[in-house]
């Protein structure tokens, strides 16, 4: 299967409307710049979420204006000069192929066919028009990618929006009834949505391979463990700027790296811009080199997605940019190549669909937040779901409502029979139904029930150095438990009364009380818990006392961690990665700033001096530490079980290197 190192992925959505798509389009003269940026992997559209075709489809509807064949084209001169394209087609989206075939849109189980009327608009909506899986738009996709695939010259298909919406059109409920589905629960619709999601992923798969077997596959939309048996390889859609935030990159990251194995090829989908849609958007070279850098240090390669103007002028200003990241980028790829990561803890994240008892803490907020504390504290943590083999890690995650089953039950029981360390927090570790400890000797402690208190405070039992010696309260509700044979690390304290309104006053200044006699930390022997979500509350209010308090028990489970970085700020990031005996350290310095309502801004790297480094290898021996790329020299001595390394300094960031 063929592989790329360097990716840009064009979007290029455009209504019936615009009367000139293609007219100033110089193939040649964009492949040429595209090469010149080092690219070796594009994705094009050639079925955009309007449902029109950018090549002489004679199965759907080619954009009216577009006066030649711009896929064969773009393919042709792709393939002279060593660039793979992928085709961008949109699995559900399809604006105007449904204005002519009304029976393929789906039906939300309110009656709408427009979906979002009503709300902001946004990618959904308003008057977003979306096409059923289970419609004869099903075989109509599969037909029209069929006729790329056996007369184009492309090298795979980029299948987009592949969500599960609720859908009771005509062909879902007839099947839906078939299979005994209560049409008017929309959990379970929801459901049926989700597995049809899945059957056209299968379907687009099969057909595909049957004409061109190693074509390169992404479908986006679904969970990444779901449909990767059919990929070629994954691709991490995480912008900054446009939603996802800076916190998503690391989850995202360090999960992605554990599902797509040491076959599957990761890429690092970013943006130029401040959204999709947005021509006129720039970001800086700092901001880009921050996603790619952490990406690297992730073994991601680069991809940068931005939109394409439909006439086909070329924004030379936008290519220098990324010619200039790619560069710097690109003198980092001998220690990424092959480089796998190291990590010591294992954050479990939750799945997506909760019980119904805890839907109110969302899973990536959790996940976000304890990755944020776990980055912040230089941790080197991978990211997994509840299922995934978690017994190599000396100490595990439960982030927020981890919920058991039996078969969990059994795995974290046997976890810590083996000498494993847990921090759990909230909800984990009840039952499904949120009923009880599931493992109440392992854990020490009783469920009580939902805490009563709105806010909650606790106070550390006895004073610890770096955490106020006060009552430090709890924003996000959590849950009442007791100690039941383990030690108590931090009480809860109620306060006088609750957020309320009783009819005369308004009560918003909450003083704390008196202790409650429940706990807000316990520790029995290898699991410490605390009684409210770490994750969500972190993500939500970023209370340095809290971050402090878990690195207190992580402290106590890993007295000498594979990695301590002494003068990095709180905001600098840390990984550890491996190629055969030498070991990378990698350092970022740089600080995300709110400067719009919805914006974080990069806008340089921070200088950072004076960075001591102590990095424990199980005894392996080193012999040189330098700088990559420039490679130079870094002093070090051994000490407390490995190696203190000193960097004098960095600005934005710096590879450490140790053989």
């Amino acid at each position: 299967m063929a592989k790329f190192k360097y990716g840009l992925f064009y979007d290029f959505h455009t209504p019936t409307t615009i009367p000139d798509v293609g007219a100033k389009f110089d193939v040649e003269a964009f492949t040429d710049q595209v090469k010149s940026c080092g690219v070796d992997f594009l994705t094009w559209h050639a079925r955009c979420n309007q449902g029109n075709a950018y090549y002489n489809t004679k199965l759907g509807l080619r954009h009216p204006s577009l006066r030649f064949d711009l896929i064969r084209e773009l393919g042709e001169s792709c393939r002279r000069k060593g660039i793979l394209l992928s085709v961008y087609f949109n699995g559900h989206l399809s604006d105007e192929e449904l204005i002519h075939h009304r029976d393929w849109m789906v039906i939300s189980t309110n009656g709408e066919t427009y979906q979002g009327a009503g709300r902001p608009a946004g990618f959904t909506g308003p008057w977003t028009r979306m096409a059923c899986y289970n419609s004869p738009f099903r075989e109509h996709l599969k037909n029209m990618t069929l006729e790329l695939a056996e007369n184009y010259p492309v090298d795979g298909f980029f299948f987009d929006c592949l969500g599960a919406y609720p859908c009771v059109c005509e062909y879902c409920v007839k099947e839906m009834k078939e299979k005994g589905i209560d049409i008017t629960d929309t959990e379970a619709v929801t459901k049926f949505s989700a597995f049809s999601a899945h059957r056209m992923c299968e379907y687009l798969n099969e057909a595909i391979r049957r004409v061109k077997p190693d074509a390169l596959l992404f479908f986006n939309g679904r969970p990444f463990e779901e449909v990767i048996h059919m990929e070629s390889h994954l691709e991490c859609e995480c912008l900054p700027t446009a939603g996802w935030g800076y916190e998503c990159l690391p989850i995202c990251a360090h999960y992605m790296r554990t599902v797509a194995g040491p076959d599957k090829s990761v890429l690092n989908m970013t943006g130029r811009f401040n959204d999709w849609g947005d021509f006129g958007g720039l970001r800086t070279a700092e901001g880009l080199e921050y996603d790619l850098f952490y990406g690297a240090a992730n073994g991601q390669r680069p991809d940068i997605g931005g939109p394409f103007h439909p006439r086909g002028d070329l924004n030379h200003a936008v290519y220098g940019l990324i010619a200039d990241v790619y560069g710097e980028v690109r003198r980092l790829m001998p220690w990424v190549d092959g480089a796998k990561a190291v990590a010591e803890v294992a954050m479990i994240q939750p799945p997506d669909t909760p019980d119904n008892s805890l839907e109110a803490v969302p899973s990536i907020y959790s996940a976000q937040g304890w990755g944020r504390i776990l980055c912040e504290l230089k941790c080197q943590f991978d990211v997994l779901l509840p299922h995934q083999d978690f017994t190599k890690y000396k100490v595990i995650v439960l982030a927020d409502r981890v919920c058991f089953d039996e078969t969990l039950k059994e795995r974290i029981r046997s976890y810590l029979a083996q000498g494993g360390k847990i921090i759990s927090s909230g909800w984990s570790g009840l039952d499904g139904s949120g009923t009880h400890f599931v493992l109440p000797d392992e854990w020490g402690a009783e469920y009580l029930g939902e805490s009563p208190h709105d806010p909650a405070y606790f106070r550390l039992a006895e004073k610890t150095e770096g955490i106020p010696d006060m009552p430090v309260t709890l924003y996000e509700k959590g849950i009442s438990m007791r100690a039941a044979g383990a030690e108590i690390l931090a009480e809860i304290i109620a306060p006088y009364y609750n957020r309320q309104f009783d009819g005369e006053h308004y009560y918003s200044y909450l003083p704390p009380d008196r202790k409650d006699g429940c706990a807000a930390l316990t520790l029995a022997g290898q699991v410490a818990h605390f009684s409210h979500p770490v994750g969500f509350g972190y993500y939500k209010h970023a209370q340095v006392p809290v971050r402090e308090l878990v690195g207190n028990v992580l402290k106590r489970f890993l007295p000498e961690p594979l990695l301590e970085v002494r003068g990095l700020p709180s905001f600098g990031r840390t990984a550890v990665t491996r190629q055969g005996n030498r070991h990378m350290i990698w350092l970022t310095a740089f600080v995300p700033e709110r400067r719009g309502e919805k914006i974080d801004m990069i806008e340089e790297g921070c200088e950072v001096s004076g960075l001591e480094i102590v990095l424990r290898l199980n005894g392996q021996k080193v012999s040189r530490v330098y700088t990559a790329p420039d490679c130079t020299e870094l002093s070090f001595t051994e000490v407390d079980g490995g190696y203190k390394i000193l960097l004098p300094s960095m600005k934005g960031y710096a590879v450490v290197v140790a053989e």
